[in-house]
């Protein structure tokens, strides 16, 4: 873990101390890997989308996929 100095304002700091409830560290972390997951989720939407509406990647995908069914067995 890493220790970093920030510079907060005074009600901002005021309201962290409240909903932090003794732990700040705490509650920032959980504050940011939220928003962080949030984030990340945002973007694989937005990657799905983006391949769902382009013709050359579902041409590729209805390739594969003519060859899923074909009888091949990884296990052996």
């Amino acid at each position: 873990m890493i220790q970093v100095t920030v510079t907060l304002e005074d009600d901002i700091l005021d309201f962290l101390d409240r909903q932090a409830q003794g732990n700040r560290s705490s509650y920032i972390n959980a504050l940011l890997a939220e928003h962080r997951r949030r984030i990340l989720e945002a973007e694989m939407i937005a990657a799905l989308k983006q391949d769902a509406e382009d013709p050359e990647y579902q041409a590729e995908i209805s390739a594969w996929d003519s060859v899923v069914g074909d009888g091949i067995n990884a296990e052996g």
